[in-house]
């Protein structure tokens, strides 16, 4: 029983951590932030942060991997509904969902991806599932399968760049930025599948 309460105290404090990261990103931004920032706002020693994660950017991964979770729950969700339109749709509106909840997590994760070996394989992951929840609903919109130019794979790696981009920029903005960029990547990825009139 005393092990199962350690671990779910383990869990407590290391979502304490992360969730005080997430704040320390805002304020203080990535490189300001320090360790003994993130150990005080989790309301703990540095020694103790150390036992959980060995560096601020141990911890920046991990609120990295935290987030793109919710995002890959997100479009296999979407990626899994049956008709074009509406996955479409909801894909767009919980991508919202989450850049609106954890924007400055996902620019991070975008600007430290290409120095930092781990959070660049979590966001390539990321891209791949996210290419490949779009290239189901292609598919099953009638766009042929395979990787020419003007079939789902492709088109749906470039649609998958294009929204990272838009959301990227739209964020850093407003929350109608971020709904204007989503309407609009909306709008070309149904032309894209062949679903407006």
């Amino acid at each position: 029983m005393s092990r199962r309460t350690t671990e779910r105290k383990g869990d407590v404090r290391e979502r304490a951590i992360l969730d005080t990261c997430e704040v320390l990103l805002a304020h203080k931004g990535y490189d300001a932030m320090t360790v003994g920032d993130i150990a005080q706002g989790a309301g703990i020693t540095r020694g103790a942060l150390y036992f959980y994660f060995g560096s601020k950017q141990e911890v920046v991964t991990a609120l990295v991997a935290r987030t793109v979770e919710h995002l890959w729950e997100r479009s296999r969700v979407a990626a899994e509904a049956d008709e074009p339109v509406q996955a479409i749709a909801a894909a767009m509106r919980r991508t919202v969902e989450l850049w609106n909840e954890h924007g400055l997590v996902m620019r991070t994760a975008i600007d430290l991806s290409l120095t930092v070996p781990e959070i660049g394989e979590l966001w390539s992951r990321t891209a791949d599932l996210f290419s490949s929840a779009i290239t189901a609903v292609l598919e099953r919109a009638g766009v042929r399968a395979g990787a020419e130019p003007d079939q789902a794979s492709s088109m749906a790696r470039a649609l998958c760049w294009m929204i990272e981009r838009s959301f990227y920029h739209a964020s850093q903005e407003s929350r109608e930025s971020l709904q204007r960029a989503s309407s609009t990547c909306e709008h070309i990825w149904m032309v894209s599948a062949g679903l407006t009139a």
